[in-house]
C-alpha cells in the first residue's frame, strides 16, 4: 500500500468560517481515476476545506482495515475503486461497522457492464494504466515507422527493431505501418537495381533485416494498378514484365548474398505478411509484441 500526504488541499470558504473535511481516495491501482472523479464532484461544493489523501496499490484486507482506522480518527469519507468484488464488499462492511461513509466508484459500472455484456470482469488491477502505456508505445512506434519509410532517416536506422527491404510495391510500407500499430519500430529500405543500398543498413544488427519478395507477374499487376492512378507519369519500364522480373531476381541475389531471410508476399494479406515477419524476428530474438504470434 502506498500513500500520498502531499496531495493538494482544496480550500473553500463560506462567510469567513472554515470547515475541514477529509476524503480518503483508495485504490488497488494508482488512484488517478478516483482522484479525478472526486475533484470533479468537489467543484460543486464551496463551503468546506477538503483534504485529500491517496492510498494506492491497496492489495490486502489488512491495508483496508488500517485505512478504515485512520478514517475513523479524522471522521473521514472513503471513496474507492476496486476491481475485486471481495475488496469492495470488505470496504462496505467495515465502513458500516465503524460508521465511516464509503463511496464505490467502480463497482456499479462493473456490475452493469457484466449484466450487459454477459461476461465477468477480469478483476485485474491497473489494466487502464497498462493500456495507457501500451497506447503511447504504439504511437511512438508509429511515429518512428513513418519517419523511416522508404529509406528515410537512415542515420537512426540502428534504433529500428525490424528493417524490411524489397523492390517497389512489395508491401513494405503497409506491412511496416501494420507492425507499428502492434508496437514495433520498423524501417523499410527500397532495393533498386543499379543503386547501392545505404551503408547504414550494413552497420546494424543484420538479424533485424527481413526481405520481401513477390512473383513478378503478380508484381506487374500491382504496378499496373498504380500506373492507372498516376496517368501523367511515364511508367512503361515500371510495368514491363521483363524489367519487373529482372528487378525481382536482382533483389533475390542481394538477399541471398547477405543471408537475409526472405518472405514471399505473393497473394498474402498484409496481416499474414506481418505475422510471418514477426515469427522470423521471434525465432532470432525471442521477442513478441501486440497480438501477433
Amino acid at each position: 500500500m502506498k500513500t500520498k500526504n502531499d496531495f493538494p488541499v482544496i480550500k473553500k470558504k463560506n462567510g469567513g468560517k472554515k470547515f475541514s473535511r477529509y476524503v480518503f481516495i483508495v485504490s488497488d491501482a494508482t488512484g488517478k481515476l478516483c482522484q479525478n472523479v472526486v475533484n470533479a464532484a468537489l467543484t460543486q461544493f464551496r463551503s468546506t476545506d477538503v483534504k485529500l489523501k491517496v492510498f494506492s496499490d491497496v492489495l490486502s484486507f489488512g491495508d483496508i482495515e488500517k485505512i478504515i482506522t485512520k478514517a475513523v480518527q479524522v471522521n473521514g469519507v472513503i471513496v474507492y475503486t476496486f476491481v475485486s468484488s471481495d475488496f469492495r464488499d470488505r470496504v462496505t462492511e467495515l465502513g458500516r461497522k465503524n460508521s465511516v461513509p464509503t463511496v464505490d466508484i467502480m463497482g456499479p459500472i462493473l456490475s452493469r457492464f457484466s449484466e450487459f455484456l454477459e461476461i465477468s470482469p477480469m478483476a485485474k488491477p491497473g489494466l487502464f494504466k497498462q493500456l495507457d502505456a501500451d497506447y503511447f508505445k504504439r504511437i511512438e512506434a508509429l511515429d518512428f515507422t513513418i519517419k523511416h519509410d522508404d529509406g528515410l532517416s537512415v542515420s537512426t536506422l540502428e534504433s529500428a527493431e525490424i528493417v524490411l527491404v524489397g523492390v517497389s510495391r512489395t508491401t513494405k510500407t503497409p506491412v511496416s505501418v501494420y507492425l507499428s500499430y502492434r508496437g514495433w519500430k520498423v524501417a523499410n529500405i527500397p532495393v533498386i537495381s543499379g543503386f547501392s543500398l545505404p551503408e547504414e543498413l550494413f552497420k546494424i544488427d543484420q538479424r533485424k533485416i527481413v526481405a520481401l519478395t513477390i512473383d513478378p507477374r503478380r508484381l506487374k499487376l500491382i504496378r499496373m494498378e498504380r500506373r492507372q492512378k498516376l496517368k501523367n507519369i511515364e511508367m512503361n519500364n515500371y510495368v514491363d514484365l521483363d524489367r519487373v522480373r529482372e528487378e525481382v531476381l536482382y533483389g533475390m541475389r542481394v538477399y541471398k548474398n547477405k543471408n537475409w531471410p526472405v518472405v514471399d508476399v505473393t497473394n498474402r494479406a498484409i496481416e499474414e505478411t506481418a505475422t510471418t515477419v514477426t515469427r522470423v524476428i521471434y525465432s532470432v530474438f525471442n521477442k513478441k509484441k501486440g497480438y501477433i504470434s
